[in-house]
């Protein structure tokens, strides 16, 4: 298991990326441009729901980034079958 500033590290290089998705997202969406760049990679307003499903897949690393530095087991999900007899 990674230490506490491997795991802020990731948080905040997560956090960056994040901020620069979401700029992008929000120029596109405006309408002021009609593509935009971030390093080597150009996206245009088709590029919409990816940059969408980017977003939120950071965002849930980063809430579960959070999570784990402050200390809290991960939420475990289950199912629960209903059966009939």
């Amino acid at each position: 298991m990674p230490d506490m500033t491997e795991l802020k590290e990731r948080r905040d290089f997560r956090k960056a990326v994040l901020s620069n998705l979401r700029v992008a997202y929000i120029n596109l969406v405006k309408g002021g441009v009609k593509s935009y760049m971030i390093d080597d990679r150009q996206l245009t307003r088709l590029d919409l729901p990816e940059l969408k499903k980017e977003i939120k897949e950071l965002e849930e690393e980063i809430d579960a980034l959070d999570v784990e530095i402050s200390g809290k087991r991960p939420r475990k999900a289950f199912a629960v079958v209903p059966r009939d007899w």
